[in-house]
């Protein structure tokens, strides 16, 4: 986190830019805010933010179901107050969506155009995208991109509260890459999810199963008994269709990790692939066999 802290406080200079927006809801958006190079204006968009009590815009009142209704929230700034709307679900679209009207308002475009546009704003592919439906026996089952800790996190806690039953996630983690957040990830699928499908995502030139099994010691730290924790040997797609025999209506699986990727890259080789379409194909195949 040190390293990309001062990677990313780098285009907070003043050869690269002559205002900035930080959100400020942990530690290193409040030190950002201290020690960047040129003025800047701050967003609290959570109500546990680190820097709330000093943010010169705060988010308030934030409605973030993951319904057809999306995120609504109130945002104050200075002598303003504003409902604001986005179509796009969970916590961290109501953090995107602040954090991009305040910049658009700072660059000058008046806030009722912003806020309009931000209100209409299409859904992104493979960002907690709902691909089936709760219904006709299925579960709610959603595709998201997010492949890092603090993203899993933010996933989970995102589809809880519209989830009747089980939460059951179908995860992975990236081969030749750090190493250290698998362990991570298994921990707080464990702790976030009811039902655990621990598959592959790109191995690369890793061996998967070295992969999983990294992933699965995480997994045991957080639930030592192994209850409801799956292993997928054989695909990725078979662990989605594993999934989706797991869980019934009122559960809801989240497949994380590849989001809207068209490819899996297994020992070099890039092979036809899409999260999105292996459920609807599953989902096609069982109303065939019904």
């Amino acid at each position: 986190m040190d390293g990309y802290y001062r990677d990313k406080a780098r285009l907070f200079a003043a050869g690269q830019a002559r205002r900035g927006v930080v959100c400020v809801d942990d530690q290193w958006g409040v030190r950002l805010a201290t020690e960047a190079a040129i003025p800047v204006v701050t967003v609290a968009t959570r109500d546990d933010a680190v820097g709330r009590a000093d943010a010169d815009w705060v988010v308030a009142d934030a409605a973030v179901g993951l319904d057809s209704v999306g995120s609504a929230f109130t945002l104050r700034g200075p002598d303003i107050e504003v409902a604001a709307h986005s179509p796009l679900p969970g916590v961290v679209n109501v953090s995107n969506a602040a954090l991009a009207i305040v910049m658009a308002v700072e660059a000058g475009v008046p806030l009722d155009t912003v806020i309009a546009a931000v209100a209409v704003a299409h859904e992104i592919p493979g960002r907690m995208e709902r691909v089936i439906e709760r219904g006709g026996g299925f579960p709610l089952c959603i595709v998201d991109y997010a492949h890092t800790p603090d993203a899993l996190v933010l996933a989970l806690e995102a589809v809880r509260p519209i989830t009747p039953e089980r939460l059951v996630i179908v995860f992975g983690s990236d081969g030749d890459r750090d190493r250290g957040k698998r362990p991570m990830m298994g921990e707080i699928a464990a702790r976030y999810a009811d039902v655990l499908v621990v598959t592959d995502e790109n191995p690369r030139s890793e061996p998967p199963e070295q992969i999983r099994a990294e992933i699965l010691a995480g997994v045991r730290a957080a639930r030592p008994d192994g209850r409801d924790v799956h292993e997928a040997t054989v695909s990725r797609a078979q662990a989605i269709r594993d999934a989706l025999d797991l869980a019934t209506e009122r559960d809801t699986i989240v497949v994380t990790g590849k989001g809207h990727e068209p490819t899996q890259e297994i020992a070099g080789v890039f092979h036809r692939y899409n999260d999105r379409t292996v459920f609807l194909a599953a989902r096609a195949e069982r109303e065939a066999a019904e």
